[in-house]
């Protein structure tokens, strides 16, 4: 029975294939009937990315269960000696993909229908999904590293589309643009990288690859530096996918997207094909140190930089962006540091609470919009909330268990991914080992800086006449409540006080169509209280003390046998040392937070007022979005200019001048031709007699 299962693997991808040209043939066909037919659309799409989950999740029982790797594959192309397959693979790793990227996608479409119902595009929107899903699974099974690089623009592609779904809307066009050119620039690097590994090695497949480039090496046939160079030019696709150091920058504007797509990209699709493609070329980089070095120092200080930026964003959505581009720094430097299981299982958790968190975001704005409106700058800025829990307890709660998961606070699904990634590098390099521990705690302060400006203390969203001081720098000190506002009352904070202002005042504006947010409807709270489970319990497969997830996940180069006996060796002590240190400085962030933004004992505009070139180097995103504008966006249009200066001067001069000169002899020649034959002669004569006396003379 099982064997059949595999046989049919490859309708994982081809399901939601299938779903979105159909969906897509429809709307381009019979646009109007397709989009009156909404949910039935939505339902058969969902649906079938349900038959896809079913699958996946059939095949990883199976996996599990001991059932041996299995690949399937046809001659796709041939010349000569070369020959190139195509098909799909099954294993451990692309098992547990499966299943994270199909659950997770399900449960989004599933929300989707709650946030996007008022969308007219709603149907569109379903297709791109589909489309996207489908990709993202196939670059999963993909047997080999061109099969990876289809699926891997397939995706990119996927992710324009999406990113630029509202492309009415100029921010979100440019971000579509931003996202799609920063990926091409690591796709670049990537392709270099696999032809140069085929020009070495004269194959496409993760394992031959390895075993042959480390023979070539060891023989002296190809130089190390080459070596490090074409495993570094493959390295620069996942640093552009998984938004590294100096690629980031696309990822917080990919927020223009609906919020729907901001949950899939940031959590199991997009950003975790480069850790997957990392993990799938294992085999090369494991045997490069220098490689190595460079994969763990960028995740390290990705971790740190997107983590430093995080603090200070005011955008609940741009907050959980730059969050995701440090947990990714956390994954990138574990797979750096030889922590290969530790580094997967940080993604499957993570993808389970960052869903959540975006989908609570999510959840947040949809209840925002009905107070203040359909402006995302309104909607989305946290300086305007607070209080939500009052209004929307399921969101908070689970928003709640999202920021205690990516806290590390046990026994939350983050804590054991990120603590076994800390331990790792601690062996590995105490220095990265230091900036990991730091991250961790900048990450426990922005969440709960997160959690508490959006979920406690009063409703500020209904009070339209401060919402200009609340947009000012001073905004953070009226939300601590360090700054009297008019409508709050003197004292600011005090809160019997508040809430009777609170109570008695209305107000008229004409933003939203109601007071008070309220909770979302069903198909937004299923999904999140469904992905809270994982993100409280996932965590519990992996625990030191008996680590399940290392004992099916493990490096290509590594046996079971070996795994089995480096668990053997787990030292509680050490565990409990280095655990009671990461959750200490986690603790002391939500302390921090909490003392800012819940008690208002601290007041975070004094202090940012006193180190204001570091709380403006934050705030800008350490100026890389103003340095790439200046140096490549201006810089290639002056670049562009000169060579079309060049073009229009010199290229169409010579080809004008061409012209021109034909013109002028066609229009000289003319007048001698006029068909009278002594006229002819007597140009004859006089040619000949120019040539006696030239030579003549001569």
């Amino acid at each position: 029975m099982m064997e059949v299962i595999y046989q049919y693997a490859w309708l994982i991808p081809v399901l939601p294939l299938f779903g979105a040209m159909l969906v897509g043939l429809g709307l381009i066909s019979f646009n109007q009937e397709t989009n009156r037919l909404r949910q039935m659309n939505a339902a058969f799409i969902i649906s079938l990315m349900g038959a896809a989950m079913a699958l996946s999740i059939a095949l990883l029982w199976s996996q599990i269960q001991g059932h041996a790797s299995y690949t399937r594959t046809l001659e796709w192309a041939a010349a000569g000696n070369f020959h190139l397959n195509m098909g799909y693979s099954i294993d451990h790793l692309a098992a547990l993909m499966l299943v994270i990227v199909t659950t997770v996608a399900f449960l989004v479409m599933v929300y989707t229908d709650g946030y996007m119902a008022h969308d007219p595009d709603y149907v569109r929107f379903y297709a791109y999904l589909s489309l996207f899903g489908s990709s993202m699974l196939g670059l999963v099974v993909s047997p080999n590293i061109v099969q990876i690089y289809i699926f891997w623009e397939l995706v990119g592609m996927c992710s324009y589309l999406l990113v630029g779904f509202w492309y009415d809307r100029k921010a979100a066009a440019d971000a579509a643009q931003k996202a799609f050119v920063t990926n091409r620039v690591g796709d670049f690097g990537l392709l270099l990288g696999i032809l140069g590994l085929f020009w070495a090695t004269g194959s496409f497949e993760f394992d031959v690859i390895g075993d042959r480039l480390t023979e070539l090496v060891r023989t002296g046939s190809l130089s190390n530096v080459l070596a490090v160079l074409f495993a570094i030019l493959v390295f620069l696709g996942p640093v552009a996918k998984s938004a590294q150091f100096p690629l980031q920058v696309w990822l917080p504007d990919a927020m223009e997207g609906p919020t729907p797509i901001s949950a899939l990209i940031h959590a199991a699709t997009m950003v975790a094909a480069g850790v997957f493609l990392i993990a799938r070329m294992y085999p090369v980089f494991e045997y490069i140190p220098a490689v190595m070095n460079v994969i763990a120092f960028t995740g390290a200080f990705t971790a740190f930089l997107g983590a430093s930026i995080a603090i200070t964003q005011n955008d609940i959505k741009k907050g959980l962006a730059y969050s995701t581009i440090s947990q990714l720094g956390y994954m990138v430097m574990a797979m750096g540091v030889g922590a290969y299981s530790a580094g997967l299982f940080h993604l499957m958790t993570h993808a389970y609470f960052k869903a959540m968190l975006f989908l609570g975001s999510g959840s947040v704005i949809h209840g925002m919009e009905a107070v203040v409106g359909h402006d995302p700058a309104l909607a989305q800025d946290m300086r305007l909330m607070g209080a939500l829990r009052k209004y929307m307890p399921m969101t908070a709660t689970t928003f709640l268990i999202g920021c205690l998961a990516i806290s590390g606070i046990p026994p939350f699904a983050g804590f054991w991914s990120k603590d076994e990634i800390l331990g790792k590098t601690f062996e590995a390099n105490p220095f990265l080992w230091g900036v990991g521990w730091l991250t961790a705690g900048i990450t426990a302060f922005y969440m709960f800086r997160m959690y508490f400006t959006t979920f406690e203390g009063q409703f500020r969203g209904n009070k339209s006449e401060i919402w200009q001081r609340l947009k000012s720098p001073q905004g953070m000190a009226i939300v601590a409540g360090f700054e009297p506002a008019h409508a709050f009352g003197p004292g600011a904070m005090t809160k019997g006080e508040l809430e009777a202002t609170a109570e008695h005042h209305h107000d008229d504006h004409d933003h939203g169509h109601s007071e008070y947010p309220h909770e979302s409807p069903w198909t937004m709270t299923l999904p999140l209280l469904v992905l809270a489970i994982p993100s409280m319990l996932i965590g519990l497969v992996g625990t030191p003390y008996a680590n399940y997830f290392e004992e099916f996940i493990f490096s290509p180069n590594e046996t079971l046998e070996e795994v089995v006996e480096k668990a053997a060796l787990f030292n509680p002590n050490e565990f409990y040392i280095m655990a009671g240190g990461s959750v200490g400085i986690s603790l002391i962030g939500i302390t921090l937070a909490s003392l800012m933004y819940l008690w208002g004992k601290i007041n975070p505009v004094a202090i940012a007022t006193k180190i204001k070139p570091l709380y403006e180097l934050s705030l800008n995103k350490w100026y890389f979005d103003d340095i790439y504008h200046r140096v490549f966006v201006i810089g290639l249009r002056r670049l562009a200019r000169q060579v079309m200066e060049v073009d229009f001067r010199v290229v169409d001069g010579a080809v004008n001048l061409t012209g021109f000169f034909t013109l002028i002899s066609g229009e000289g020649l003319k007048y001698l031709e006029n068909g009278r034959a002594q006229f002819y002669a007597l140009i004859v004569f006089g040619a000949v007699l120019g040539l006696v006396i030239v030579f003549g003379v001569t």
